[in-house]
């Protein structure tokens, strides 16, 4: 029997925000925790995600956004993907999203968002429920 393949997340930070450090913290957990991990580093376009999601061919994505505009930039991103056909990434969110946009960035796509206090265990848990290798 072939081994499953190992989840392949993308981490990325869209938009202007320059506050990586718990993008960071999750990628390494979710390295830990056994899964592939790539990382774009900061100021990336949805576009830029999207391609990057597309050419490594990732199972999910998951977005840091700490600037406030996560109600443009994670529907675009869910968007781009789409567009390329790629609608079977899961995307995955976290940051300062106020309770309010929750249900609004859901019904658009967005799988899961994690707000700050988030443990790092409760990520991986989900990403391990909800998110398959292809």
């Amino acid at each position: 029997m072939a081994e499953e393949r190992k989840l392949r997340i993308l981490v990325a930070k869209p938009g202007l925000d320059g506050h990586d450090r718990g993008a960071k913290v999750v990628a390494r957990s979710l390295r830990d925790a056994g899964m592939e991990v790539i990382y774009t580093g900061l100021h990336q376009t949805p576009e830029m995600i999207v391609n990057t999601a597309v050419q490594e061919d990732v199972d999910a994505v998951g977005l840091s956004i700490m600037s406030g505009a996560h109600n443009v930039l994670m529907p675009a991103v869910v968007k781009g993907l789409e567009d390329k056909g790629a609608q079977d990434i899961a995307v995955f969110g976290g940051g300062i999203i106020p309770d309010d946009d929750i249900a609004d960035l859901k019904n658009k796509g967005v799988k899961a968002l994690f707000t700050p206090g988030t443990s790092t265990e409760d990520i991986i848990a989900w990403v391990r429920a909800n998110v398959k290798p292809k």
